[in-house]
């Protein structure tokens, strides 16, 4: 562990800027990259493909709407932690926790670490996941998954000094890619309105088509496919996790969530209408290995395309990579205070960073990494996010009924009929999942439900029986 100090505070350094590029650097990943491919095939229509990224930008935006009053009324560090921990109970909001570092979190760095590698290595063939380095039995290490370790370890270092360094980080790679993926927008938008001939359709439809299936039906399909660009849409929520060091949190907090998923909407929104308007849907359901912005730049520049793709990507996923690895931390560090976690990770740096904590992020990332499971994690755990999302928004009609006089400075917009929307979209989409991919929702149950148990272990081991508990 790092030489940490319990004395040391926690820095006030994020100020509205660095905040709102924290939640869109979290955000734009790799998902907006290849999400559509899955997403259309499921849909079977350029239209419904549209509608489906509309929708997970209302949930998402009106999620951030809601989510901002708890955020200016608790700006402590642990965020949803916190939230969930007053609105309910501490059982519950360790659960989260315990989802959080066991898979959502490290499960997500793990893969975003993959991902650069992935592309990296469309410059350097020795970067491959077939370049094995080292193998012992049946626990092998290639080139791929060392580059992508290599990069977990650098950024969670660099994460060691003040969180403004991070916060640098964070804002040149957030502002790079945003200005690539403009670039490719404006690029697919320009050659939508210079082309000559006609627009690319859709094939001939398929003798059964989703629009034929019964209402209920339909909506559970719908909602279903929505699986891919909601997890691209995640992570909006990481702001919270640093509260602690928000400037002015009740103001900068609720704002920098309002501009940061507001923005990110509107880019996926454009990303997919030049998707649809370039890309017959055959095409998109096609693409190879799913990289539908790659052929896209491929038809528009050429070859050269898939070279820009994958340095826009590279860009991308290391600028999210930066912005989880900073913020997940501090939630492990608000459980430790808690007695609920390694009680190191209760403890910051010179710096007022918790150091400790991110090095417990980083061994089980880069564990996650070498296992390559962190895959199949990442699709079971997906209604367990929502579900938390459902449970911290519902806290919100808890808390002011039970809390009446916590200090609010920033109450929710639309409150009650937003929040109530954000619950009503959010459950159906729960409630498809359950009905149509009951092997995703089974397993991030099971996942959430195993922190029962957990939690009177994590009381028992990490309290003691003189440790107190909060």
């Amino acid at each position: 562990m790092s030489d940490a100090t319990t004395t040391a505070a926690p820095q006030k350094a994020l100020n509205l800027l660095d905040s709102s590029m924290l939640i869109m650097g979290s955000m734009i990943g790799s998902g907006i990259f290849i999400v559509s491919a899955g997403m259309a095939r499921d849909l079977q229509s350029p239209g419904l493909l549209l509608l489906a990224w509309l929708v997970t930008g209302i949930i998402t935006v009106f999620g951030a709407l809601s989510y901002g009053e708890l955020a200016a009324a608790m700006p402590q560090a642990g965020g949803q932690y916190v939230y969930l921990k007053e609105a309910y109970s501490p059982m519950v909001a360790f659960s989260y926790g315990w989802t959080l570092f066991a898979v959502i979190q490290t499960g997500t760095i793990a893969a975003v670490g993959v991902a650069f590698a992935k592309f990296t290595g469309v410059f350097f063939d020795a970067v491959s996941a077939q370049n094995v380095l080292f193998s012992i039995g049946s626990f092998s290490l290639s080139a791929q998954q060392l580059l992508a370790i290599a990069c977990i370890v650098l950024l969670s270092l660099l994460n060691f000094r003040s969180v403004k360094t991070g916060a640098f980080v964070q804002n040149l790679f957030t502002f790079t890619k945003i200005g690539a993926l403009a670039l490719m927008i404006g690029l697919g938008l320009f050659a939508m309105f210079t082309r000559t001939g006609p627009l690319p359709v859709a094939p001939p439809a398929a003798e059964t088509s989703v629009l034929d299936l019964a209402p209920l039906v339909f909506l559970g399909v719908f909602f279903s496919a929505m699986v891919g660009s909601l997890f691209s849409s995640d992570a909006w929520n990481n702001i919270t996790f640093t509260a602690g060091e928000v400037q002015n949190p009740q103001r900068n907090l609720p704002l920098s969530l309002i501009i940061g998923t507001g923005s990110v909407t509107l880019i996926y929104l454009l990303a997919n209408l030049v998707y649809v308007y370039n890309l017959p849907l055959q095409s998109i359901q096609t693409a190879p290995e799913d990289r539908v912005a790659t052929l896209l730049m491929q038809n528009i520049l050429g070859p050269s395309g898939a070279y820009f793709m994958a340095a826009m990507v590279m860009v991308s996923t290391f600028g999210c990579l930066n912005g989880i690895i900073l913020s997940g931390a501090r939630v492990y560090y608000a459980m430790a205070k808690d007695n609920l976690f390694f009680k190191p990770a209760a403890r910051l740096n010179g710096n007022g960073v918790p150091a400790n904590a991110l090095i417990f992020q980083c061994v089980w990332s880069c564990l996650l990494a070498l296992s390559g499971s962190y895959g199949d994690l990442l699709d079971y755990v997906m209604f367990a996010v929502i579900l938390f999302y459902i449970l911290t928004i519902a806290g919100i009609f808890i808390l002011r009924r039970t809390r009446p006089d916590m200090p609010r400075p920033y109450k929710a917009l639309g409150y009650p009929v937003i929040p109530i929307i954000y619950i009503l979209l959010a459950t159906g989409f729960c409630v498809s999942l359950l009905v149509y991919r009951p092997t995703y929702s089974f397993w991030g149950l099971v996942i959430v439900l195993l922190g029962v148990p957990l939690y009177y272990l994590a009381r028992k081991g990490f309290a003691g029986k003189k440790g107190k508990f909060v």
